[in-house]
């Protein structure tokens, strides 16, 4: 089992907010999987920075469910339970965990993500579940923010692996 291969776009310099946007979010989504890339389930599982219990499966677990929250359960007010969250349950739950399902769930993740936001303004508000005003720009930005701390944490995940830096 490895992670699905993926080629990263090259993030454009100049273009409208949406344009960049989307890639720099697509530009992040890509590097988890890239990091990903090649392993064997048992490597994907493994907790690498101890006393951490992040594994690279947990990081994908936890941004399919990222994903979910921001773009589905909270601006498009979708009626939906959590994949994996119980208490650090997308961390936790990995022992048993199946890869292919678990990237399966992610890439359905991703694209209910983009079909939920084509054609939506950035501007166009929701009232979260906490009742505080956010607009579909935030949740762009928010995910860019969370996918580059994650992405920090899976270099180093990666690293104690195999070795493996860059990307």
């Amino acid at each position: 089992m490895a992670a699905p291969e993926v080629t990263r776009a090259d993030l454009p310099f100049h273009g409208a907010e949406r344009l960049q946007l989307d890639a720099w979010l697509d530009f992040h989504r890509d590097t988890l999987l890239m990091k990903c890339a090649g392993l064997t389930a048992a490597q994907l599982r493994t907790r690498s920075v101890e006393p951490s219990t992040l594994s690279l499966l947990g990081l994908v677990r936890h941004m399919a469910d990222t994903e979910r929250y921001w773009f589905r359960r909270q601006f498009a007010a979708a009626p939906l339970g959590s994949l994996y969250w119980t208490d650090d349950g997308d961390f936790l739950g990995v022992d048993t965990a199946d890869p292919d399902a678990d990237f399966a769930a992610y890439a359905a993740e991703v694209r209910a993500a983009r079909e939920t936001t084509a054609g939506r303004s950035l501007d166009e508000t929701f009232t979260s579940t906490r009742g505080v005003t956010i607009d579909l720009r935030w949740v762009y930005l928010h995910m860019i923010e969370e996918y580059a701390r994650h992405n920090g944490h899976a270099d180093l995940l990666r690293e104690r692996i195999d070795g493996a830096t860059g990307v």
